[in-house]
């Protein structure tokens, strides 16, 4: 037996169960992982109030992120091993004390990075790294805007971008967050409590605008994202902490200066086991590098993962999140 959350309802953080379940061996292609801590993500939001549908149903474990330790493989895994340390973003199931793991979706961890930023990194880190190097891949010369850049996603993305040599520019709710968001690469603030967004990111660029814009704020942001675009400047949508946007006119990107936009995820840009490792290495090498260091800001214990998600819905919390077990 080991424990886990389950979610046989969805709705708000009253309906994370902490309870015992069975843990069968892996079979083949598979591995048991015993997880030495879990990835908090939004995503596991969406999950457990129901705007993401379980692909397998009621009930369900959530959680789509870890780090730990192989105790098992199953038949043909030959990259992972018992005893290795590893770390993931896979099918839902990481709110666990162990779990079975498709082996295709683990990789290595360098010695040289601990289990607890492994698991806060995993799948805030690989969405920097392809919203960075493939969804608009940025260099020097160029200026984004990052929504909520104090989050998990926006801080390890804001040093990274700057690393590449962008002018970062960043929302955030609070002079606090603002003050983190500056230690992290971001050039430019924007309180978006207390300023208009769009007003202020004219003034920075001299009315010329960004070339991108990464939004993962969803309703509260549409459409003014789009008016900080320069013409032929790319929109990209990558979540909803707002709630989701229902407005949106294909129209408003042609009257807006022919721009571009996309709604990616990460599991589409890691589907293939080469993108998932060429994914992971460009996330450990430019952490080990010094280049980016992961903001691990809060820890919950696993039966506490209600208040973890209070904490996270309420954005009460900065950088990355992590469960302990």
């Amino acid at each position: 037996m080991t424990k886990a959350i389950v979610i046989r309802e969805t709705g708000g953080p009253e309906v994370l169960n902490y309870e015992s379940i069975e843990v069968a061996e892996p079979n083949q292609g598979e591995a048991l992982v015993r997880h030495t801590a879990i990835g908090l993500n939004f995503i596991d939001v969406y999950f457990r109030s129901g705007l993401y549908p379980p692909p397998n149903g009621m009930p369900f474990i959530p959680g789509n992120e870890g780090a730990g330790i192989v105790e098992a493989v199953g038949a043909g895994v030959t990259h992972v091993k018992a005893g290795d340390r590893v770390a993931y973003v896979g099918p839902l199931g990481s709110y666990a004390e162990r779990r079975i793991v498709p082996a295709d979706r683990l990789v290595s961890v360098p010695q040289d990075i601990a289990d607890k930023t492994a698991a806060a990194m995993m799948m805030k880190g690989m969405t920097a790294q392809y919203l960075l190097c493939r969804t608009f891949k940025v260099g020097e010369g160029h200026t984004i805007l990052f929504h909520a850049a104090s989050g998990g996603v926006g801080l390890i993305a804001c040093q990274w971008a700057k690393a590449l040599g962008a002018t970062v520019i960043g929302t955030v709710g609070s002079d606090e967050k603002a003050e983190l968001a500056k230690a992290h690469g971001v050039h430019h603030t924007i309180n978006y409590r207390e300023e208009d967004f769009v007003a202020r990111i004219q003034d920075i660029t001299g009315g010329r605008g960004v070339d991108v814009v990464y939004d993962s704020v969803g309703q509260d942001t549409y459409p003014g994202s789009l008016d900080c675009l320069k013409p032929l400047g790319m929109w990209v949508s990558f979540g909803q902490s707002s709630g989701p946007i229902t407005n949106f006119n294909l129209s408003d990107l042609a009257q807006r200066g022919s721009l571009f936009a996309t709604r990616p995820t990460l599991f589409n840009y890691v589907a293939r086991r080469q993108d998932l490792e060429q994914s992971a290495n460009d996330l450990f090498n430019v952490v080990s590098s010094g280049r980016v260091k992961i903001p691990l800001h809060q820890e919950f214990p696993l039966a506490e993962a209600g208040k973890a998600h209070e904490a996270l819905e309420g954005r009460k919390t900065t950088g990355t999140s992590i469960l302990t077990v």
